[in-house]
């Protein structure tokens, strides 16, 4: 149930991620919107990472399913970083917007990193899921030391 919710979820948002940046009539909707993309990005990612750590049980569907919604929720919420919304209820540095190169440089690997994550979940290898989640959590790392508040 909780992967068709994810899937739904996904659904909703893709009618939303071309006309993201003009959809938001207040800084606070867009940052609301980039935080529940991660959100769902984040819970999807942490069940695959679950398993390759071995604290939740493999199940290769389940861990292909999951990472497709990461992936697929990992491209939503970078429309949302415009300008004015670097204040509020937000950990986002500034530096996102004095350094927008290197930030989307992050964004664009850590996609990257989730196609691979996808592409390794469906072989049902659990060395490279292993190898892909390491992966992914390195290129989260990197942005969040240098773009978010702790």
């Amino acid at each position: 149930m909780k992967i068709i919710t994810s899937l739904a979820l996904a659904a909703v948002a893709a009618t939303f991620v071309l006309p993201a940046s003009a959809q938001f009539a207040k800084a606070e909707d867009a940052i609301k919107y980039r935080q529940s993309s991660f959100f769902v990005m984040q819970q999807n990612f942490g069940r695959v990472a679950g398993m390759a750590a071995g604290k939740i049980p493999f199940d290769a569907k389940v861990a292909a399913e999951s990472a497709a919604v990461a992936e697929f929720v990992g491209k939503l919420p970078w429309a949302a970083f415009v300008p004015g919304t670097d204040k509020g209820d937000t950990k986002a540095k500034a530096d996102i917007w004095s350094n927008k190169a290197k930030f989307d440089d992050y964004a664009n690997k850590m996609q990257a990193d989730m196609v691979k994550l996808t592409a390794a979940t469906k072989t049902g290898n659990l060395d490279a899921i292993k190898t892909a989640v390491n992966a992914v959590g390195g290129s989260c790392k990197s942005c969040h030391d240098d773009f978010r508040a702790k």
